[in-house]
Formats: structure tokens, sequence, C-alpha cells
């Protein structure tokens, strides 16, 4: 075991962990997110790639903190619109506040299911819900929606024939072009039945530093893309925008008064809600 991986061991919560077998000298999207949010559950490599980009985009990390708290008011609004099963795609670590913690405090009986291709979430989710009956992670890629929809964890447990809260909060912009982003997104909304939202937020291309911030995701991680404003609102394409639309995270939904100018990190990530008729 690598000392990355043995220290990875030492501060987890639960003394029968065992991290499984990873590539410590490759960055990973879940460890690098974990490292912008100041976590500790990531290694040197992940902690490299934040570092460089926060000489790049100074923000000393509240774009992630802001898309945090972006999720935990969407799944808040979404629990109080009655909805009670949620398919949360590259949900990243666990950290404190997750999508099934904020459901469940407003529901009990709410059903989660992460997703992420790392298997480093699996480990760690799966230690800390072992008790939690109403919550699954799986591993799988999000550009192979049938691995997701067809998973025994997730065929069975979710009904796809009632509405659901999709999840793809800071997902969709590790995807290239050449990947089809707005294909891709199209599939999983096809699935939904109607009454189902799907929230979804995206690095936005509207401050220099954004560009900066995404050379060096994409020359120290290969993906993380920022995208125009109607690019992003593009997604939702055939869904009824949930108020205030697509706009800058802390604009959506506030739980405090908005400061205007907005910060480097209010501004870097946009996003929204639609509903499916």
């Amino acid at each position: 075991m690598s000392d990355d991986a043995q220290e990875l061991r030492w501060t987890h919560q639960d003394p029968d962990y065992l991290p499984p077998e990873i590539d410590t000298s490759k960055p990973s999207i879940a460890r690098v997110y974990d490292a912008f949010l100041g976590g500790k559950d990531n290694f040197a490599v992940d902690r490299a790639v934040a570092i460089e980009g926060m000489k790049h985009f100074p923000d000393g990390g509240e774009g992630a903190r802001q898309n945090r708290a972006m999720l935990f008011r969407g799944v808040k609004f979404l629990a109080e619109q009655g909805i009670d099963q949620f398919l949360d795609i590259g949900s990243g670590l666990p950290t404190m506040d997750n999508t099934h913690s904020v459901a469940q405090r407003i529901n009990p009986d709410a059903k989660v299911v992460y997703v992420d291709n790392d298997p480093i979430v699996l480990a760690h989710a799966r230690a800390i819900l072992k008790t939690n009956e109403n919550t699954r992670v799986i591993t799988a890629d999000m550009r192979n929606p049938e691995s997701i929809f067809g998973h025994p964890d997730v065929k069975g447990f979710l009904d796809f024939s009632r509405p659901v809260g999709l999840l793809m909060v800071a997902v969709v912009h590790h995807l290239g072009d050449e990947e089809d982003p707005e294909g891709l997104v199209n599939t999983y909304k096809a699935r939904l039945a109607p009454g189902s939202y799907l929230q979804l937020t995206h690095f936005c291309s509207c401050a220099p530093e954004v560009r900066d911030l995404e050379g060096v995701l994409l020359a120290m991680l290969g993906t993380g893309r920022a995208r125009d404003l109607p690019e992003i609102v593009g997604f939702f394409d055939g869904l009824e925008l949930v108020e205030p639309g697509v706009v800058h995270l802390p604009e959506w939904k506030p739980d405090q008064e908005v400061t205007y100018p907005l910060t480097l990190g209010g501004i870097c990530i946009a996003g929204g809600m639609g509903r499916k008729s």
C-alpha cells in the first residue's frame, strides 16, 4: 500500500475501511474536487492540480463551495416538491450534507443512488452508508447511461415510471465536445418520467480566469471544459425552467442576501433546474 493510500486509510472514520487498488500517480476528478473543497480524501497528485488551479483562479475554493451549496438548495427544493427518489450522477466523494442527508431530513423514506466512475468513491460511500437502506452507491461512467439504468442497484430500486430528481452537478463540464454532451444529457432526460427534474451546474466561460482554470484542468487532469451561458441553457431544452432560470450559482434561490458584484468564485459556475412536463 502506498504512503498516500495508508494516509487515506488512517484518516477514514471506519476502522475496517480499506482503500481500493487505485493509481495514486494520476489525479482523479473526485479527489481534485475534494482538494478544492479543502477535504482530506485526496493524494499529493490531486492537491497539485488544485494548487496550480488556484494560482490561475485565486478564489480560495469558493466556486467549489458555491457548487455544493447549490446542490443542497436544489435537493431541498426537490424534496419539498415531493420528489422522493434521486439519481446523483458524478457525485464525488462524500462530504458533509450530501444528497441523501438533505433529502432524508425532509423525507426519511427518500431513496438516493450515487454514481461515480472513481472506485474510491464507492469504498468511502459504502463505509459511511452501510446502515442506510435507502441509499446506494455504484461505480459507473456517465457516458454509458445503460450501465447506470441497468445496474442491479438502480434497476428495481428507483422507479423510473415515477418522478426522479436527476442531479448532474459539476459533471457535464468534464465531457469534451467530441463526446456530444448535449446528446448525452438528452438521453438521460428521455428516461425520466413526467414530473421529474434535472439539476445541472457547469463551468461558465464568463471571465478570463475561468479559461485559465480550464487550461490547467485540461493539461493536468485531461478534462474540464468551460462553456458559454447559452450552451449551458441548452442542456435544459425540452424542460420547463424553474425560476430564476440558469444563473450564476449564488443567484439560484439564495438562502442569504446576494452581494454584488459577484466574486470570481460566484461567477465561475452557472446552473439551474428544469422540470419535465
